[in-house]
């Protein structure tokens, strides 16, 4: 007889009831971990209403208002008379924006709105914080105008309410273009330089519940006041410590690098009409709204009443949701708990073992070649990714975001499990289903020591489904009759964690990185070989496999029927007009790798010879435009005093913005405007695919800027320059897009640049 760890006929209805059980454990989990239900305008006065807030954005979220653009103007206008109506101290700081990635130096004039609400007894400063540009594609009704229109409503519903502590409320310029705003409030406001605790909110979608998902360190007071006071508080400290490895950032990463503490909030679902034309008021989320200002308001009122002092912490906390309750713990429980994920797993072992149910070569058959199923889970997930992008190049396009990405999902969950199964069946012979089920579980383990030692707040997700899973069979093995109740128990919290983590994952980088979705799908698989050992079949057991193989084909056949772009779900493309000034010629360009029917119209081959010098950047198909009269960049030498030079940089009438690109790498660039503090900032690295150095200074005063650069080497600079205007309207028979169309967000994608070329 083979052995199994459990003695129960393999199509037994215990088994069944188990893996309903789970199923219905993950149902369970995604329900109580959505949004809030958004309320009427006819709720209190001294509640947050989601409606009332949308009065709001109907006022200033329905147009693109990027740094610079006469809509920001008009939002900043409304935000102050609001914000002033509503008795707050209100100011707006004008000041030259900086920030600085590899090869390029970016600037932009800000003109951040900063409200005050002095406290009666302060012990610091409660800032929050939101953006009121928007990406110049779309009307940001969720990045950021719901954070915007939450903070109005957030001091409406205060009212008079006394706050002990100073409440600041900055409303940030230029985020969108390198966190410009709030990177100059921090260098030159003397709020941005006191410190304090930040509260910022963002959006990277339309829809879902405001998540938790980055603090500043030693976030335990804060944590725990989150978890305390937020209403329906969302997010896990794997967000915090993924995001600390990430090159992202927001308006909260320069406000934490001057002192603030603070929680950075945001919302993720329907992520493929982040920064699109299609984040409008029409697409958003009330409910996300909602979620976004209750929070809001509650933290501003427990804050503003704390003595913030008590609010640190020389730790971090762990923290996550288990059916809508916050669990959290210090980090220093960290390391104990992956020390007895380890421990509980040797026991397991050594229990079975010595009931002769598994030996220590199998044992470690079954632990080494764990890998296979985890290796072929993700090798499968990107498999399927570039079949589908291979099937509809438009996919591209969206960098895994799709509209309707739930059948492709499932697929990948289910070509998952069939690699995990396939694994298991072909090993459980050789080495036995008991070695199989113990081996698997050492990854998890595993993991949780590696996290446990680069990134703690994510060591829980691995380490307590280890221990409950050893314990569970712990439980299988010593009490007989509760054998199926106690493995079922010990796979619960893998059940909770792990699908909701693979869930976060596909929401937050999309089916393109589906691998690493699929690789938490699988971790989760291989906790389940206890359980699936009760229902597979005796023979003809592949038959389960290739049955899953069968399925996830058939959802990757209805996720591309159902997939389609529409007015309401539209694909994107890119296309910019690009005039040389020098040679009175003009282009029309476009990125996307295989253009929609509209693009085709203007681009026809891939000669970029014709564009201006160091303007092309990656594969590009291009078509010839009129050339229209439109005015040139401007670029007067101000000195040269050996690697340095010295400009005075022009747009012309109507550009936003104007791009340097410089045929030599840059070291440092200084950014002087006429009325505000002159910045410099240094620049390691070149850019890839065009010429090494470039400098971009967003919402140009007409007066220009001065840029002094510094160029190594000797001879004769290079340099184009690049005048930006948003939108086509000057050139003569440009046909706007369908509905089923909206802009990417490639830099230049519908601008319109004007070029000249110098050297200096």
């Amino acid at each position: 007889m083979r052995e199994r760890l459990i003695e129960v006929p393999r199509r037994g209805r215990a088994g069944l009831w188990a893996l309903l059980a789970l199923a219905a454990v993950i149902l369970t989990a995604a329900v109580t971990n959505g949004a809030m239900r958004p309320l009427p305008a006819s709720a209190p006065g001294g509640e947050f209403s989601a409606e009332r807030a949308v009065r709001h954005l109907e006022r200033f979220a329905t147009e693109p208002r990027p740094i610079g653009s006469p809509a920001g103007e008009r939002t900043r206008n409304y935000l102050v008379e609001q914000l002033r109506a509503a008795g707050l101290k209100v100011e707006t700081q004008r000041a030259t924006g900086a920030n600085a990635s590899k090869g390029l130096a970016s600037f932009g004039q800000v003109h951040n709105v900063v409200a005050k609400r002095r406290g009666t007894a302060s012990t610091g400063t409660v800032l929050i914080a939101a953006h009121y540009d928007s990406a110049a594609m779309g009307p940001g009704a969720s990045d950021d105008g719901a954070a915007v229109a939450a903070m109005l409503e957030t001091v409406r519903a205060l009212g008079n309410t006394a706050l002990r502590n100073d409440l600041v409320l900055l409303l940030s310029d230029g985020e969108e273009d390198g966190v410009l705003g709030a990177e100059a409030f921090a260098r030159e406001h003397p709020l941005g330089r006191a410190g304090g605790v930040l509260l910022n909110f963002e959006a990277r979608g339309v829809a879902g519940p405001s998540l938790m998902f980055e603090t500043s360190k030693d976030n335990a007071g804060l944590v725990r006041t989150f978890a305390r006071n937020a209403p329906q508080p969302h997010g896990d400290s794997t967000l915090v410590a993924l995001y600390r490895l990430l090159p992202n950032n927001t308006d909260f990463t320069p406000l934490t690098k001057a002192g603030f503490s603070g929680m950075n909030f945001a919302y993720i679902e329907r992520s493929s009409h982040y920064h699109t034309a299609r984040d409008s008021l029409a697409q958003m989320d009330r409910g996300s709204l909602q979620h976004h200002g209750s929070t809001m308001l509650a933290l501003a009122r427990t804050l503003g009443a704390t003595d913030l002092a008590t609010a640190r912490a020389g730790h971090d906390a762990t923290y996550f949701r288990v059916f809508g309750v916050m669990v959290t713990y210090p980090q220093w429980l960290v390391w104990p708990l992956a020390l007895l994920s380890m421990a509980a797993l040797a026991a397991l072992a050594a229990v079975a073992r010595r009931r002769r149910l598994l030996s220590l070569p199998r044992l470690a058959l079954g632990a080494v070649s764990g890998v296979l199923p985890l290796l072929l889970s993700v090798v499968a997930a990107q498999a399927l990714w570039s079949l589908l992008a291979g099937i509809r190049p438009a996919y591209d396009t969206l960098g895994g975001l799709l509209h309707r990405p739930g059948a492709f999902e499932a697929a990948v969950a289910v070509l998952t499990m069939v690699a995990v199964l396939v694994w298991y069946l072909a090993l459980r012979r050789a080495s036995g289903p008991c070695a199989l089920a113990v081996g698997a579980l050492i990854w998890p383990a595993a993991l949780g020591i590696l996290c446990a030692a680069y990134a703690p707040g994510a060591a829980f997700v691995f380490t307590l489904p280890a221990l409950t899973c050893a314990l569970g069979g712990l439980g299988a093995l010593l009490l007989p009759r509760l054998r199926v109740t106690a493995l079922t128990a010990g796979t619960a919290l893998s059940a909770v964690l792990l699908p909701a983590l693979a869930g976060t994952v596909f929401q937050g980088m999309g089916l393109a990185l589906g691998g690493a979705a699929a690789l938490v799908v699988a971790l989760f698989a291989l906790t389940l070989p206890p359980i699936a050992e009760l229902v597979l079949p005796e023979r003809a057991a592949f038959a389960v496999p290739a049955a899953g193989v069968v399925l996830a084909g058939a959802l990757a056949g209805t996720g591309l029927a159902v997939d389609r772009f529409d007015a309401e779900n539209p694909g994107r493309t890119h296309l910019a007009y690009v005039l040389d000034a020098d040679r009175r010629r003009a282009h029309w360009v476009s990125a996307d790798p295989a253009p929609p029917t509209w693009t085709r119209r203007f681009v026809s081959g891939h000669d970029t010879t014709g564009l201006p010098p160091g303007y092309a950047r990656g594969p590009l198909r291009t078509g010839p435009a009129p050339a229209v009269r439109a005015a040139a960049p401007r670029v007067t030498p101000l000195g040269r005093s050996g690697d340095t030079v010295r400009l005075r940089v022009r747009a012309g009438s109507g550009a936003r913005s104007v791009t340097l690109r410089v045929e030599r790498p840059i070291t440092q660039v200084t950014a002087a405007v006429r009325g505000s503090a002159p910045v410099t900032v240094p620049v390691t690295g070149t850019r890839a695919r065009t010429w090494p150095g470039e400098v971009r200074f967003r919402g140009l005063p007409l007066q220009g800027v001065e840029i002094t650069l510094r160029v190594p080497g000797t001879g004769r600079v290079r340099m184009t320059v690049i005048a930006e205007t948003d939108g086509f309207r000057a050139v003569p028979g440009f046909t706007p897009m369908p509905s089923d169309l909206v802009a990417s967000t490639r830099e230049d994608g519908g601008l319109t640049a004007v070029t000249r070329t110098y050297t200096f």
